[in-house]
């Protein structure tokens, strides 16, 4: 059987044409089965790893939609939980709809208000938003939500899991009881879904294995000791085919000292955590987006829904709390038809976190050792310029003396063990 067809959904070619501009040549399986239902005008709750097109699941036919019918004002309201997550709503909302002639406003926090009024003042169709910075101006008269036709909710596991519920019904409760409300998700945890199901009248289900990674990711765990996790991202970061990386931490400070490590080390490495401003979160997106970066430290703010394009490699720093979280982390490669590498560092601690991943995702997951990265990052690489290449090289020369403090240390560990069976039998490095 052949690949299905945009055309089938009786698109029209304003649509039709930013689809192809955008590089779109068949709709992904959240697409294809999402896109004939909104059209319809039905309700909506669509659940599928991320990476594999939710945005464009719910953009598509949302935009086909208004531009059927001209009229001023908003009529679509996209909310998000994030503004990095909003920006990019958005940016794909004004490629897809290049055509159709609609306005599109954002509208989110850490930035003045006063470019945002004023964008809203113009009376745009679509409106994407985070839910706090809509709100408040929404309290402040200077948005009329009296016309909306149709509401997303993307993400909707992570706002209503963040506290965004009292403003997310406050907005809902604001729009006209007419209406289509759809909610997206990577993920919806069963006590989330039944609160996420309030919103919605006879939803038409779409769900594709949310617990799981995108099929193009290959993801293992590595068990290593807490104070050897820095040497085992460098052979990592190191190793044979890795062109750009995501590396998770829990919090904002291991994120910065992380980040300022691999920095010295000669990594071109940039941050991304909650204390940064709006400007500094747009320079080290950018940075990494554009290749001034190769190496990305964030802390879960990033996990939600961002897409950049060429990420090899994510590398769970620190054992993330849930299987959502690791399923949104290893989302960041892999996207679409892509492939991509994911590996999670594990400590002893760790042991009771993996026992609840595993049993979430309904499968043991592979395992590699440390020795497996040895020497990996010391084959021949272009001669390279600057701290990056000086830091290569030198790692390089180092080589053989690492490799004698590994099995060093190995021999130290096997005698430690002894006849231990359970965690340690499974787990060697």
């Amino acid at each position: 059987m052949g690949k299905q067809s945009f055309k089938t959904f009786g698109l029209g070619p304003k649509v039709r044409k930013g689809l192809a501009e955008a590089g779109y040549e068949s709709p992904r399986p959240i697409q294809a089965k999402a896109i004939a239902p909104i059209l319809e005008g039905r309700d909506l709750l669509g659940l599928a790893q991320t990476g594999t097109g939710k945005t464009a699941a719910f953009l598509v036919p949302l935009l086909e939609r208004l531009s059927r019918r001209r009229a001023s004002g908003p009529r679509l309201v996209v909310l998000a939980p994030t503004r990095e997550l909003a920006t990019q709503i958005h940016a794909e909302a004004e490629r897809l709809g290049r055509y159709t002639g609609l306005r599109a406003a954002l509208v989110v926090g850490g930035v003045p208000t006063g470019p945002q009024s004023k964008a809203l003042a113009a009376r745009p169709e679509l409106v994407v938003a985070t839910p706090g910075r809509l709100l408040d101006l929404l309290n402040k008269e200077r948005a009329d939500l009296g016309r909306v036709e149709a509401v997303v909710l993307d993400e909707a596991d992570h706002m209503l899991e963040l506290g965004f519920l009292p403003a997310i019904r406050e907005l809902l409760e604001a729009l006209p009881a007419k209406r289509q409300t759809l909610f997206f998700s990577a993920t919806l945890p069963h006590e989330v879904r039944a609160l996420a199901e309030r919103f919605l009248s006879s939803p038409h289900r779409v769900e594709l294995a949310p617990n799981a990674p995108a099929a193009g990711v290959e993801h293992a765990l590595c068990a290593v000791r807490a104070k050897d996790k820095l040497r085992l991202l460098t052979e990592v970061l190191g190793e044979r085919g890795f062109e750009k990386g995501i590396v998770f931490l829990r919090t904002k400070q291991r994120a910065r000292e992380l980040a300022r490590d691999l920095d010295e080390a000669g990594h071109r490495c940039t941050a991304l955590h909650g204390d940064l401003t709006q400007r500094q979160r747009d320079e080290a997106l950018g940075g990494f987006r554009e290749g001034r970066y190769d190496v990305l430290v964030a802390t879960d703010l990033a996990a939600r829904g961002l897409d950049v394009a060429g990420v090899s490699h994510v590398v769970n720093y620190d054992v993330p709390g849930t299987a959502e979280t690791y399923t949104h982390r290893l989302g960041r490669t892999g996207r679409g038809e892509a492939v991509g590498k994911a590996l999670t560092f594990v400590t002893h601690a760790d042991r009771e976190l993996v026992a609840e991943l595993e049993a979430a995702l309904g499968e043991p997951l592979p395992r590699r050792r440390m020795r497996d990265f040895a020497g990996e990052g010391d084959a021949p690489r272009p001669a390279g310029a600057g701290r990056r290449g000086a830091a290569r090289r030198g790692r390089a020369r180092g080589g053989a003396a690492a490799r004698r403090a590994r099995a060093s240390w190995r021999q130290r560990a096997r005698a430690r063990r002894g006849g231990r069976r359970g965690w340690s039998s499974r787990w060697r490095t």
